[in-house]
């Protein structure tokens, strides 16, 4: 019988996971047009988290790397919108990055480019659908952003950047869902000299490949708005859609007394 020894093992898998990231780069400047010189971000960028916790060896999922590209993609968009728009004051700029970085933004690039085909995930989360989840595929995108940077500097993520997301400006203006509630609503208490909403999520329900977030918004210290959804940003989303229609109800009942 052959004896094989820890050091050779560890070897071999080592090799194997290579030959993994490698594949999966090469998938991804076919797909995305982008060749990563160490395809370990890239292999990280798109891992999913319900990927990452399972199996006895957990491995990183793209958490932290979407926390850095959710900051980069900001900045450039940022940039971008203030070198074209010079008439655009400072709540013109924030609306329009709103609607170009949002989960509904970027879960339709993330669709269209073909990098949702490339995302990780275990099969409990492949089964429940969640290769086609526009959070997944949102957080994937910012991931990604992220590992590009990490991997080819500023530029390398810049470019990225135009090419899958500015330059489909006018579409993802253009989409029917894109309204953003919750500046709606920060806008409508301010406009009011209130002071901003809060949101609260008061549970979380389901199993890691299939959760469901319930929030709460609280304004001027009442609850007047819950909203549920498969992630944080779009059940926060709901709950600003509900909190506004009770506010301007309310506000029409009292100007009609």
């Amino acid at each position: 019988m052959l004896k094989v020894s820890l050091f050779d093992f560890i070897k071999r898998a080592s090799g194997e996971s290579h030959q993994i990231e490698e594949k999966l780069a090469d998938e991804f400047y076919r797909t995305i047009g982008y060749l990563f010189r160490d395809s370990a971000y890239l292999m990280q960028a798109l891992t999913h988290r319900s990927l990452s916790r399972s199996g006895e060896n957990p491995i990183p999922s793209n958490e932290r790397l979407e926390f850095l590209g959710d900051a980069i993609l900001g900045m450039l968009i940022s940039q971008h919108l203030y070198e074209i728009y010079p008439d655009y004051d400072e709540g013109d700029l924030t609306k329009t990055k709103a609607l170009l970085v949002n989960e509904v933004a970027l879960s339709m690039v993330g669709k269209e480019c073909g990098l949702f085909s490339l995302i990780r995930l275990s099969p409990e989360e492949e089964k429940s659908g969640g290769r086609s989840r526009n959070s997944i595929i949102s957080d994937a995108m910012e991931a990604v952003i992220g590992a590009i940077y990490l991997d080819g500097g500023l530029n390398a993520a810049r470019d990225f950047v135009h090419r899958m997301i500015i330059s489909r400006t006018d579409e993802i203006m253009s989409l029917s869902n894109q309204r953003n509630y919750k500046g709606e609503l920060l806008e409508y208490l301010q406009g009011r000299g209130q002071s901003a909403p809060f949101y609260e999520v008061i549970a979380e329900e389901g199993p890691d490949h299939d959760k469901t977030f319930k929030v709460a918004v609280h304004t001027n210290g009442e609850i007047t708005g819950n909203g549920s959804g498969p992630s944080k940003k779009e059940a926060e989303q709901h709950a600003a859609a509900n909190s506004l229609d009770y506010l301007m109800k309310k506000n029409t009942e009292s100007a009609s007394e």
